[in-house]
């Protein structure tokens, strides 16, 4: 294992608010059974299971001072190291709708905070004072008042120290990034078949079209390129080849962060300097333990390996 820490960055940070209800129906007044708060955000997620894996983490970005309390919270019980930057204002609430009769999710994402240039500029500050970096993640969506094209000024900066980056957003800001020159190119991206459509500007309904699509993102020279595709795993383009992944149907509790537990998965498997298979196997097994729980959280070490010993890898051609 690495002595160097892996870092996420969220520059918009929410507050997930999760309502399990038996059965959505829509128009209906709809009773909830249960109402959890968990401060989220995907890299705050990905952070989290990091933990739990007992590697180093360094959570930054920009966290609204109004209420951080939850996110101080987390930090403390799981032994994540806060690096965010405090800007005025509240951070933003996700409620999601955890529909128990088909485990399907749900999100209602409301406005966060609003950010200027001179945040960024204290930000930037910060991580170039890092020493040591496995990995950076920087994940989600962007908060107002900056520009569409923030990630890519970031990948740039951290490339220029050789960082290897893990970008994990969708839209505008994904566009900007995979259109950026080459020396601002993230090392790996992790859309889900939706947001991969998104970016394509058409549907994907089979594994070949969405193989194409990967492939032609990687020899824009995006070294590893990984696609969420649900119920049907996940889809792994390297230059080692590209691999179909996925482990058997599980009763899920909740989908939220399944895809943040999967980015902490290819993180996990680059901090340890693992090889491809032993990587794609992690965050596939990462993904699946994080459906059996509500929050950013896995299970004991030894169930996620024996997860992880399970997932079928299938070469596509």
């Amino acid at each position: 294992m690495s002595d160097a820490r892996i870092v996420t960055i969220t520059l918009n940070p929410a507050i997930d608010m999760t309502i399990g209800l038996e059965r959505l129906e829509r128009g209906r007044v709809n009773i909830g059974r249960s109402v959890t708060q968990q401060a989220g955000g995907k890299g705050v997620n990905v952070a989290a299971c990091l933990a739990d894996w007992q590697v180093p983490v360094i959570a930054t970005g920009l966290l609204g001072d109004a209420n951080a309390e939850l996110f101080e919270a987390l930090f403390a019980r799981k032994g994540v190291l806060d690096g965010f930057c405090r800007v005025p204002g509240t951070n933003r609430t996700n409620i999601k709708i955890s529909d128990q009769a088909d485990g399907q999710t749900t999100d209602i994402n409301l406005p966060g905070i609003d950010a200027t240039a001179a945040d960024l500029d204290v930000l930037c500050k910060r991580l170039d004072a890092l020493p040591d970096i496995a990995g950076v993640a920087l994940c989600g969506s962007l908060p107002g008042g900056v520009p569409a094209d923030t990630y890519v000024s970031l990948l740039a900066r951290l490339k220029r120290r050789g960082v290897r980056t893990l970008l994990d957003t969708s839209g505008l800001p994904l566009a900007h990034a995979l259109n950026a020159p080459r020396d601002a190119l993230p090392t790996a991206i992790k859309p889900n078949r939706h947001e991969l459509e998104l970016w394509a500007g058409t549907s994907l309904p089979t594994l070949a079209e969405a193989v194409d699509v990967a492939r032609g993102i990687h020899a824009r020279g995006v070294a590893q390129v990984i696609v969420s595709l649900g119920e049907d795993g996940a889809l792994f383009v390297t230059e080692d080849g590209t691999w179909q992944a996925s482990l058997p149907p599980v009763r899920t509790v909740s989908t939220v962060g399944a895809g943040d537990a999967m980015v902490a998965g290819v993180l996990a498997g680059w901090h340890a300097r693992a090889g491809i298979e032993a990587t794609v196997r992690l965050s596939v097994a990462f993904a699946a333990c994080k459906l059996l729980r509500l929050g950013p959280h896995l299970p004991p070490p030894d169930q996620v390996r024996e997860r992880a010993t399970a997932v079928r890898m299938q070469r596509v051609a």
